[in-house]
């Protein structure tokens, strides 16, 4: 049986006063919807628990059943709180679909929710691995050397050879986070289904920890692919 993170909200009804937990979108009731500020979050909206492993087809399927449900249409002869409560929903939940259905974007969702905010972010990084750091002092001293290359005659081959050769530790490690990520969102889930409330936790800070890392060297690529853009269009 998978654990509740937190305890369920209950919050009346606006048209029949009829209490009902935040995670419904109908009253149990009178069965009107219900309006959008009893919501918990994107997971909670869609039936499901904080895993960041998702079914896409199951996710989709829910997408498709609610996205009729919340439809404008149904509620044209309705009161104005519930046509007002039919769009709010209907735009919720296509938030919550873009992001739930993007692996990177559900973690980084998920760690918002667990309370590791963009300032923890930052002083994570500030303990950053010493060979991370090195690639990037590398990588730097690489970009440094190109204008030197380019005022000194050098062939657009040899240096569109040099900024490949400077990509590739960069595009490696990339790789290998990617792996690691993948393994700790599955030992998350694990830790979740189990009610390891310690090790969960110690396995979102790795993976706050990795996105970190992950994003940075994703700007450090994208860098490099400028370079070359630039070398393509200096070639033209």
């Amino acid at each position: 049986m998978q654990p509740d993170t937190s305890a369920v909200q209950i919050e009346p009804c606006r048209h029949c006063g009829t209490d009902a937990p935040v995670d419904v979108h109908f009253c149990p009731r009178c069965d009107r919807i219900l309006t959008l500020g009893r919501h918990g979050d994107y997971f909670m909206f869609f039936g499901l628990h904080r895993r960041l492993q998702v079914d896409l087809r199951d996710l989709e399927q829910r997408f498709r059943m609610l996205s009729r449900q919340f439809h404008p249409d149904y509620y044209y002869n309705a009161s104005s709180t519930e046509r007002l409560a039919s769009l709010e929903r209907a735009s919720y939940l296509n938030d919550a679909f873009r992001t739930l259905r993007d692996p990177v974007e559900r973690l980084e969702y998920l760690l918002k929710l667990e309370g590791f905010a963009p300032k923890e972010a930052r002083q994570s990084f500030e303990k950053a691995p010493a060979d991370l750091l090195e690639k990037v002092f590398e990588l730097n001293e690489e970009l440094e050397a190109i204008p030197e290359m380019r005022a000194g005659g050098a062939r657009p081959e040899d240096i569109e050879a040099r900024l490949a050769r400077a990509r590739e530790p960069i595009e490696s490690s990339l790789a290998e986070h990617q792996r690691q990520v993948e393994r700790l969102m599955a030992q998350h889930d694990t830790e979740f289904e189990a009610g390891d409330r310690e090790g969960r936790h110690r396995t979102l800070e790795a993976l706050q920890r990795l996105l970190i890392e992950r994003t940075y060297l994703t700007n450090l690529i994208a860098i490099v692919r400028r370079e070359s853009g630039g070398e393509a269009a200096a070639q033209a």
